[in-house]
């Protein structure tokens, strides 16, 4: 298992950083290794909601199809997705009202397939490159929340 733990304050109430960071259409705009939005729900985030998208670390894509576990708008969101050779992922978002408006914190855990062989090979591939997206990708949400119209 590898798990990539980030969190950062937004000038922004929950609600509207909620409204961008739970919105499939948005993905593009902050998450620095999505390349495409797969089939998905339509509708607001809900528990049991699906969605398919295209990640990609060091250049190589894979596909992770995603549900939406728990769902407490605008606090908690837990997926967990299903990827390629039996892997799979756990992502959490927290937003907690902080007096300079949201502390985002984002948690995800992957367990790559073959066990411990799986890990190993994982490490050697990925690094620590997630961190370093995760952390890109909360200054993208961040930057996208502050301004005016988002």
């Amino acid at each position: 298992m590898a798990e990539v733990i980030a969190s950062i304050d937004i000038a922004a109430p929950p609600e509207q950083v909620w409204a961008v960071a739970l919105d499939p259409g948005r993905l593009h705009d902050w998450v620095t290794i999505h390349r495409h939005l797969g089939r998905h729900d339509g509708g607001p985030a809900r528990e049991g909601f699906e969605m398919t998208q295209v990640l990609s670390l060091r250049g190589a894509p894979f596909k992770v199809h995603w549900r939406l576990e728990r769902c407490e708008e605008p606090r908690v969101a837990e997926w967990r997705g299903r990827g390629p050779a039996g892997s799979r992922a756990e992502t959490e978002y927290r937003l907690e009202p902080i007096d300079t408006g949201t502390r985002f914190s984002y948690r995800n855990e992957f367990h790559p397939p073959l066990g411990l062989l799986g890990r190993v090979a994982h490490h050697a591939v990925a690094g620590h490159i997630p961190e370093v997206q995760a952390v890109r990708s909360l200054e993208r949400l961040r930057a996208i929340c502050e301004r005016a119209s988002c």
